[in-house]
């Protein structure tokens, strides 16, 4: 990563998570593990249109490791829920906290990360209504950041896995959309430009499995989905490069499914899910542009 644009992920990094973080309104359990479980929090503002308000549900990123949670992403959650909307924030098992070789944790769990998002998405039709009464789980957008992004996109396009996969799905997921931000989107675009340390091969288990598992959980193997898909990037993004949104919206178009990327100058990794930021506004307004 050139040190200019080290220095402005870093910077940004710095901000977004230098807001404390935002206690959820209830939680509910997915499952028995202790990262099995979805924060809710309660639209704060008036709903634009009137009515019930539309659902949120957030996906974190952090490389798919242990060090990253819910929590860091709990103020932009809070943020969401002040133009009317209600939010579930999805927690997912991560890499244990294993060094590997060259510095930093291992990323991702193989199954259990992709486990982990089904069952939550195939829990929350239940789950969000009785944790928020009233809210409209018809007019529900996915939103991911980094890793988060991914795993997204991911689950926008489980009707179309590969023929027996534990996580097919017969029917598309009832969602308005994905909103992307900074996603690793394109597995092996993303392999190949060493993002995060290594990350992805590390996910789907080491090099050697690379192939055989890519096509089960890579957004860019996996369209056209028919579910609207909007990317967010920074321009100056030097820890997840433009070169992957760019990847995963070419691999669309050539499906015959053209998405929405929306490149911010002078952005870098993390100011989109900073409430702080300009970006996070943008972003705020893609949600928008989905689920009214």
């Amino acid at each position: 990563m050139p040190d200019d644009a080290a220095a402005r992920d870093a910077a940004e990094e710095e901000s977004a998570l230098a807001h404390p973080a935002v206690p959820p309104d209830a939680t509910a359990a997915y499952g028995d593990h202790p990262d099995q479980v979805v924060d809710f929090y309660a639209p704060r503002g008036e709903t634009p249109l009137g009515g019930p308000a539309p659902l949120v549900v957030v996906l974190h990123g952090g490389a798919w490791r242990a060090p990253y949670d819910r929590a860091h992403i709990s103020p932009f959650a809070h943020h969401l829920t002040r133009g009317g909307l209600a939010v579930a924030s999805v927690e997912y098992r991560r890499g244990p906290a294993l060094p590997v070789q060259g510095g930093g944790l291992l990323a991702g769990s193989w199954p259990e990360t992709f486990d982990d998002v089904a069952a939550a998405f195939d829990a929350l039709p239940t789950l969000a209504p009785k944790a928020l009464p009233g809210i409209d789980t018809r007019r529900t957008v996915a939103v991911g950041h980094s890793a988060g992004g991914q795993l997204a996109l991911w689950a926008a396009a489980r009707h179309v896995l590969p023929e027996g996969s534990p996580w097919c799905t017969a029917e598309p997921a009832e969602l308005r959309g994905v909103v992307a931000l900074a996603p690793i989107a394109d597995l092996t675009v993303a392999r190949d430009l060493g993002v995060c340390g290594g990350a992805v091969d590390q996910l789907l288990g080491g090099a050697e499995r690379f192939e055989e598992r890519r096509a089960q959980v890579d957004p860019a193997a996996l369209v056209p989905t028919g579910i609207a898909t909007t990317l967010v990037q920074g321009r100056e993004d030097g820890t997840v490069p433009v070169a992957v949104a760019e990847a995963y919206a070419g691999a669309a178009a050539a499906a015959g499914e053209p998405v929405g990327v929306t490149l911010l100058d002078g952005v870098g990794h993390f100011a989109g899910v900073d409430p702080a930021a300009d970006a996070c506004a943008v972003v705020v307004a893609e949600v928008g542009q989905l689920v009214w």
